[in-house]
């Protein structure tokens, strides 16, 4: 883990869990999927969080106390790293690839990424579409199995694009969800389309009938 960013732990880590990214993106969508994760599941809390000099001089305040913009939430199934700020370009690969280092320790089975895909027609379509990309031909299949439908060609950006490419070089087990999203507004509706299919992934039960 690069000396620029150390993540503290607060509470004992469970190994062996799912390890989701909810962060700022296109529709807002990974971060409103975690949110609302954060607020259903009960047993979900904070268990570390990061400290980084490359981060901008912030800090988010809950209920009057302050507390860094990105953090880890855990119970015995998931770890969930949230960001509630814009990572810097200049300082996204130093915090996914800690983010994933530290992850890796943790002996976590799977990483996700929770993500949009803008569409210019987004107000006319009923149902959405949430599509993936994995980084190996196994995961890809496990997909597939599952009904999910592969992004085959096309370029992403961001925290899942590093998150994605590292896993792959690792031979860590990884993909990326991207529910149809708006491009300039927050869309809950697409938050709600990628949960419903991390249920279908990784067992993970949230009820998502505030979200619509």
């Amino acid at each position: 883990m690069s000396e620029e960013v150390k993540i503290i732990e607060k509470k004992e880590i469970p190994l062996g869990a799912v390890m989701i990214f909810g962060f700022p993106d296109v529709g807002l969508v990974g971060v409103i999927a975690a949110s609302h994760l954060i607020s259903e599941l009960n047993d979900l809390e904070e268990v570390a969080y990061m400290e980084s000099k490359l981060l901008p001089p912030l800090i988010v305040l809950h209920e009057g106390l302050p507390h860094s913009p990105i953090r880890i939430f855990g119970n015995r199934e998931i770890l969930l790293a949230v960001s509630e700020t814009a990572i810097p370009a200049d300082a996204l690969y130093a915090i996914m690839y800690a983010l994933i280092d530290w992850g890796k320790k943790k002996n976590v089975k799977m990483m996700i990424s929770l993500s949009g895909i803008p569409v210019q027609n987004r107000q006319d379509i009923e149902e959405l579409k949430v599509f993936a990309a994995a980084s190996s031909p196994e995961i890809l299949k496990m997909l597939q199995d599952k009904g999910i439908e592969i992004l085959r060609e096309g370029y992403m950006v961001g925290p899942q694009a590093i998150m994605l490419q590292k896993c792959a070089q690792l031979g860590l087990p990884a993909l990326t969800l991207l529910a149809q999203c708006f491009l300039n507004y927050p869309d809950p509706e697409a938050a709600a389309e990628i949960l419903k299919q991390l249920t279908n992934i990784a067992g993970i039960k949230v009820d998502v009938s505030k979200l619509l």
